[in-house]
This record gives C-alpha cells, structure tokens and sequence, in this order.
C-alpha cells in the first residue's frame, strides 16, 4: 500500500469531507495529535487551526475526540513516552509532527501493531505502517538558493540558519539548499547556525557567529528566522545582506520596512499551517 499522500490530493479530500462525502460512521472515533513542539509563530498558527477545525468536526458528530498533546520539550524519548500513553488511552489514530525521521519508529509500530492509524505530517515518520503527508522541503531549501540567485547575480557569501536538529524538515531544508549551491557554485556557504525557527533564538546564534565571518551578502534559513538574523545584523553595524523570509509577520513588517526604506527586495515562502488539518482529515478518512 502506497502510504505517501501528496498535498493536491489532501487539499481535495479535504474539500470533500467537508461536504459530506464521508461513506462511514467515525462519530465514536478519538484521534489524538502528538505535537514535538510550539515554540515560534509557525507552530502556534498551526495549532490554532488545528483547534478550530477538530472542534468543529467534534461538535458535528464526525469524531469523538481530537485532543491535542504537545511534549514540554523537543526531545525524542519524550514523544515516543508520549506516543506509548496514546496507545494506552484507546485512541483509534495519532496524528503526529514528529521530532525525528526514525527514532520514533519503535514507538511508532507498536501504534500499528495495536491498530491504530498513523499519519505524519510537516516532521514526517519513515516506519512503513504510518502514513505520510509530504511537503517537498528539499525542493523549497533549493528555491531559496534559485531566488538569491537572482538578487545577488554575481554570487557571494551565504549563511545558512537550520531549523530544529533531527528533524526530517531540517534536514530535508538542508539538503536542498546545498543542491541550490551546488548549481550556483558562485556562492558559498560560509557558515551554519542553528536557529530552532525562532527568531530569539536565530538572532543569538547569528550574533555569536558574526564577528568570525568574512562579508555576507545573503543569508538562507527556513521561517522563523529571517527579522533575528536581521537584528543581528544591524547590531554588529554589518551590511544588510539578502535575508529569505519565511511568512511570519515580524519577517514581513521587517521587510516592509526595509522596502519603504531604500526598495530591499528577498523572497518569502513557507509551508501552510493548516496543513495539519489536513492531516487531522487524512486520519479521519482512512478511519471512514
């Protein structure tokens, strides 16, 4: 069973679960999300869409249950302890953004092993049983580099802001951004920090870094960090590189800004966050 859903597909099943095209009764069903993490805007969004959409599903009688459970940290062992107690507490399917490709696999299988549904989404799982909702990070990391391209035509230094360690999403960001260096070998990354998607955390690890670094002219992340990488800029009186932006409002106000300014121009991109209500559907359809 091909266990791979790709957004199109989603954003039409969705659409027709809206209107009626459920075919089973899934009134006594409880679909539990396991959430590794929330803190930036992102994550907040999500869960906020999350929320007003499962409501709705229960108050309609198409669910019994879609409760929320987010770890108090962004560790492994903590969610896969978090996966365990789902199963323990009957639930018929876990929706998960996962911390990790593959350390979540043995929890993972024993969820299947005792039939409940599976569907990852944003940090995807690679145990066979789950289901997966896949975003094409890789291809969204690559874009960065294609779009600095054209601001910065004749290449330069670039630093590079990472996500959360051990996720599929950072890793995947990653790699796609290296692709796009090594199709413009005319820029170089000079630099790697770790941002969490959080500008606080962002402008801290930018800041620490800055002063070892040669000129910069473009700095690729992946959301959450683009106005922390710019605050730290303006405090270490350094050139105002190209910043890509990841849709969050300090990031767009900044730029905003900034155009109003002098005309700065980047590009901005990011993965939807009600795409887990998506997920919250899929869950609800393989269960129908």
């Amino acid at each position: 069973m091909n266990r791979l859903v790709k957004l199109p597909v989603l954003a039409a099943l969705a659409l027709g679960l809206v209107a009626g095209a459920a075919s089973a009764d899934t009134s006594g069903k409880k679909i539990a999300f396991s959430n590794n993490y929330a803190g930036n805007s992102w994550r907040q969004a999500m869960l906020k869409s999350y929320d007003i959409v499962t409501k709705k599903a229960v108050a309609a009688h198409i669910v019994a249950a879609a409760d929320v459970f987010t770890t108090a940290d962004k560790e492994v062992p903590t969610q896969a302890a978090q996966i365990q107690n789902l199963i323990l507490q009957g639930y018929d399917a876990i929706v998960i953004n996962a911390s990790s490709p593959d350390a979540l696999n043995g929890a993972i299988k024993q969820a299947c092993d005792a039939g409940i549904v599976v569907v990852s989404f944003d940090g995807i799982v690679t145990a066979p049983c789950a289901w997966r909702v896949v975003v094409d990070f890789k291809d969204m990391g690559r874009q960065e580099v294609e779009q600095m391209a054209k601001f910065q035509a004749k290449g330069g230094n670039l630093l590079e802001i990472r996500g959360l360690a051990g996720t599929s999403i950072d890793d995947a960001i990653h790699a796609g951004i290296l692709a796009g260096v090594a199709a413009h070998p005319n820029f170089k990354i000079v630099a790697s920090v770790t941002g969490d998607w959080d500008q606080t955390t962002a402008q801290k690890a930018v800041a620490t870094v800055l002063p070892s670094l040669p000129a910069v002219i473009g700095v690729v992340d992946q959301g959450g960090d683009g106005y922390g990488a710019a605050q730290a800029f303006a405090a270490a009186s350094r050139p105002r590189p190209t910043i890509i932006m990841g849709n969050r409002q300090d990031e767009l106000q900044w730029w905003k800004e900034q155009k109003s300014k002098d005309g700065y121009v980047t590009w901005s991109g990011s993965i939807a966050p009600g795409v887990s209500t998506l997920a919250f559907w899929v869950a609800q359809q393989i269960l129908d």
